[in-house]
C-alpha cells in the first residue's frame, strides 16, 4: 500500500464521524484488509457527465454523506458562478441512504444560499427532468443508481433545461470538487434548519399531478384500452408504483395486478439481486403471476422507473423483447399514428444511440422520416430535441430511444421515461390485439419485411485499480493495434470516436448532411456482410460493453452470426 493512500486512510480515521462509516472504517484497519482499503482509497470517484455512482461505503472511492457533501459544493459552487440565485430541484428512488444522501445535498445546497425543491417522497427520474422544466429550476440532482445492485447508488446532475449536464458543466463542477477538502470543505447546514428558514421546501404536488398530464397527452387521440384489458405490472421494489399505476388509469386500465412481493419501495432489492427488467430473472415473480392472472401485457419498470422491460404472451409462454426490438416496433407503431392523423412522416425525426439497433435505418428509408445518432447517453437524445426547439419544431421529434430499454415518446423531459414508455407500449400491444396479432408477432413482421437485425452485449467486469488499467490497456490495443478480422470476418472499416467523427442522418433514400459527434472513448469495427462490432468502456460501472450487430436473412442466419461476434468479443476482453 504506498503513502498516499496510508495518509488518506488516515485522514478518514481523524475525521470520520458518521457512526456505520466509523465502525467500517475500524473494522477494515483492525483487519489490515488491504485489497479492501486499496480498492475504498485508491481514488476518488471520478464525477462525469453521469455525475457519480459507486459501492455504498467508506472511502474516497465508496458513495457516503462526505463524498455527496463534497460533490454538492462543487455544483453550488457551479451554479453561484453561472446562475444568479439558482434554485435546485431534487429528487431520490428508492435506494439505500437515499434518504441521507439528498437532505445532505439539499443542506449543502442551502449552506451556499441555493433554493431548494426535494419531492416529498420516491419518484422516478423522468418526473425530476420535468420538475426542472416546470419549476425553471437551474439544475436538478437525482440520487439513484439506475437498475445497479443493491450495494450501489449514484448522484446525477441535470441542466436548467432537464437534460444530464453536458461535458463543459461537468468538467468546471470536477474541478472544483477536486479543490474542496473532503471534511470541512463544503458548506453544511442541518436539512431540519434549512426547511425552517425557508431555503428547502417540499416539491408542490402539482408538478407530480401536471407530469402525469403530460404523459397523458402523448396518448393516441381517442385510445380507450378495450374493456378488461389486463396488465401485470412489477416495479420491482423501486419508484414506479404511483406513476404507472395512474397513467395505467388516465388510459382506461383498470385491471392492474401488481406483483406484491415487489410492490412497495426497498432498497435491498430482496426478490433479485440484480432489478434489471430486461433479465427474465428480475421478471420471474411478474411472470408466475401472469400464469395465474393470464394477462393481455406484464409490464416492468426498473428502480428509478426509467427503463421498461415487458413480456409479452405467446403461445402459451411469455416472449421478452429485448430493448432494440421494443424500440424499433414503437417507432414503426408511432409513424404509423402520424401517418393516421394525416401528418407528413417526412417531417418526423426519430434519435436513437450509436450502439443501438441499426433497423431504424431501414425504416427511415421507408417511410422518408429524419433518423439521428448520437453518442450513448440520453442526454444527447435531449438535446435533438433541444435542437428541434430552438428551430420552432419540436413538434417533428417522434421518439428517442436506446437499447438499454430506455424510451422518451414526447418533449415534456430529457431523460428517458418508463412511465410514458408503459402507456405507449400498451396502446401499441392493443392496437396489434385489434389485427389479431401480439407484439411478438408484429416484431417478426417487422423483421421479415426489413431483415433480421440481431444484436447483444458482452460485458467483462475489471473491478479495482488493476481492472482499471486493464480496461485502458484494452481500448488502448484496439485503438492502435487495428483487428482485421473479428470471428472469420474481414473489418471493413473502424470509427474511432475519440477523434469526434461526424454520422450521417439517414433520411428516405438520402443521406443528409452529416452531425458533428463530440469525442468518446468508443471503437466500431465495421465487418463484411452488415456486421459491426463496437467497444466501449461503461460510464457507471467498472466494464468494457462490446456491442454486437449481426444481420441475416432468416432469425437462424442472424443468431448464428451474432454467436460467432460474441464469441471473438469474450476472447478480445478477456
Amino acid at each position: 500500500m504506498d503513502s498516499e493512500i496510508r495518509d488518506r486512510i488516515q485522514l478518514w480515521q481523524d475525521n470520520v464521524t458518521e457512526p456505520d462509516l466509523k465502525e467500517e472504517l475500524d473494522a477494515l484497519v483492525s483487519a489490515n484488509d488491504e485489497d479492501k482499503l486499496v480498492d475504498a482509497f485508491y481514488r476518488n470517484l471520478e464525477f462525469g457527465t453521469a455525475g457519480l455512482r459507486g459501492v455504498l461505503g467508506v472511502g474516497t472511492n465508496r458513495m457516503n454523506v462526505y463524498v455527496i457533501a463534497q460533490a454538492t459544493q462543487g455544483v453550488a459552487d457551479y451554479l453561484n458562478a453561472h446562475y444568479d440565485k439558482p434554485t435546485v430541484a431534487i429528487a431520490r428512488d428508492s435506494r439505500l441512504k437515499g434518504e441521507d444522501f439528498q437532505k445532505v445535498a439539499a443542506g449543502v445546497l442551502a449552506a451556499n444560499g441555493i433554493h431548494v425543491y426535494v419531492y416529498p417522497r420516491i419518484e422516478p427520474v423522468p418526473t425530476l427532468s420535468f420538475a426542472v422544466r416546470y419549476l425553471h429550476t437551474s439544475a436538478g440532482i437525482v440520487l439513484t443508481a439506475s437498475h445497479n445492485p443493491a450495494q450501489y447508488n449514484g448522484y446525477k446532475v441535470y441542466n436548467d433545461n432537464g437534460g444530464q449536464i453536458a461535458n463543459e458543466a461537468a468538467d468546471e463542477i470536477s474541478a472544483s470538487i477536486a479543490n474542496t477538502p473532503m471534511f470541512g470543505g463544503a458548506k453544511i447546514m442541518d436539512f431540519d434548519e434549512a426547511m425552517e428558514k425557508g431555503l428547502v421546501e417540499w416539491t408542490p404536488e402539482e408538478v407530480l399531478d401536471n407530469f402525469i398530464e403530460a404523459v397523458k397527452k402523448v396518448s393516441v387521440p381517442g385510445f380507450k384500452a378495450p374493456e378488461g384489458y389486463k396488465v401485470v405490472y412489477t416495479p420491482l421494489n423501486g419508484t414506479g408504483m404511483e406513476c404507472v399505476t395512474r397513467i395505467l388509469k388516465e388510459i382506461g386500465v383498470n385491471d392492474v395486478e401488481v406483483v406484491p412481493e415487489q410492490k412497495d419501495p426497498d432498497g435491498n432489492f430482496p426478490t433479485c439481486k440484480y432489478p434489471n427488467p430486461e433479465f427474465r430473472e428480475a421478471l420471474q415473480l411478474a411472470l408466475d403471476l401472469a400464469d395465474k392472472v393470464k394477462p393481455n401485457l406484464v409490464v416492468a419498470t426498473d428502480p428509478d422507473a426509467d427503463r421498461m422491460g415487458t413480456a409479452i404472451p405467446h403461445d402459451g409462454n411469455y416472449v421478452l423483447l429485448t430493448g432494440n426490438e421494443m424500440g424499433v416496433l414503437m417507432m414503426d407503431w408511432l409513424i404509423k399514428m402520424a401517418i393516421d392523423r394525416g401528418e407528413d412522416p417526412k417531417r418526423k425525426v426519430a434519435v436513437s444511440t450509436i450502439v443501438s439497433s441499426v433497423m431504424p435505418d431501414a425504416l427511415a428509408r421507408d417511410y422518408g422520416f429524419e433518423m439521428r445518432r448520437v453518442l450513448t447517453g440520453f442526454k444527447y437524445i435531449g438535446d435533438q430535441i433541444d435542437q428541434l426547439k430552438d428551430e420552432g419544431e419540436e413538434d417533428r421529434f417522434l421518439m428517442g430511444f436506446e437499447e438499454s430499454y430506455g424510451y422518451l415518446v414526447g418533449t415534456h423531459a430529457r431523460d428517458k421515461d418508463a412511465i410514458v414508455a408503459v402507456e405507449m407500449c400498451v396502446e401499441m400491444a392493443a392496437y396489434y390485439a385489434a389485427k389479431g396479432m401480439d407484439l411478438y408477432e408484429a416484431m417478426e413482421e417487422l423483421y421479415k419485411k426489413y431483415g433480421y437485425y440481431l444484436n447483444g452485449t458482452v460485458n467483462a467486469a475489471f473491478p479495482g485499480a488493476a481492472g482499471a488499467k486493464k480496461m485502458a490497456q484494452i481500448m488502448d490495443d484496439l485503438r492502435n493495434k487495428p483487428l482485421t478480422e473479428i470471428a472469420g470476418y474481414k473489418v471493413t472499416g473502424m470509427t474511432d470516436f475519440a477523434t469526434g467523427p461526424e454520422m450521417p442522418r439517414v433520411s428516405g433514400l438520402q443521406k443528409e448532411d452529416p452531425q458533428n459527434l463530440p469525442p468518446a472513448n468508443v471503437i466500431e469495427y465495421r465487418l463484411e456482410d452488415d456486421n459491426k462490432v463496437i467497444f466501449r468502456p461503461s460510464g457507471t460501472e467498472p466494464k468494457v460493453k462490446a456491442y454486437l450487430f449481426a444481420k441475416g436473412a432468416t432469425r437462424a442466419d442472424a443468431e448464428a452470426i451474432r454467436a460467432k461476434l460474441q464469441e471473438a468479443a469474450e476472447k478480445i476482453l478477456s
